[in-house]
């Protein structure tokens, strides 16, 4: 018999608080810290930790034209980063009217890994989650 695993939906995410602190630097900036973030896990995809905007510092972030769609999470706004004499655009997204299934991240924003230093610092021993952190 086939046993079905939980992650098999592919366009369902499912999000969980972090125990820890998430900090996200641009350059030598921290842009963002929080003991709040969240952690959205999709089958396929590495793990996207989503700050509550209360903990983003937008006086260095502008926000811009780019938008993507994704089925079930709906529309993320785009806003590039300024700190430090640099910036970069699309650092920063967010579902400003999450669909169904970001709910859970509404008023959050995530960051390009790419782009950002995001650093993770687990409050518990990392026994039972050993994939978010490399």
């Amino acid at each position: 018999m086939q046993v079905t695993i939980e992650n098999s939906h592919h366009s369902n995410p499912t999000i969980e608080a972090f125990a820890g602190t998430v900090t996200v630097r641009f350059s030598d900036a921290i842009v963002a810290a929080t003991e709040r973030a969240k952690v959205l896990y999709q089958y396929g995809l590495e793990p996207v930790f989503y700050i509550p905007f209360e903990d983003i510092y937008f006086e260095l972030f502008e926000k811009t034209n780019t938008t993507s769609e994704t089925p079930g999470k709906g529309t993320a706004s785009y806003w590039r980063v300024h700190a430090v004499g640099a910036s970069a655009d699309d650092f920063m997204w967010a579902y400003e009217e999450p669909g169904p299934a970001a709910q859970g991240i509404a008023g959050h924003g995530a960051f390009d890994p790419s782009k950002a230093r995001i650093d993770v610092d687990p409050l518990e021993d990392r026994r039972h989650r050993p994939h978010i952190i490399d």
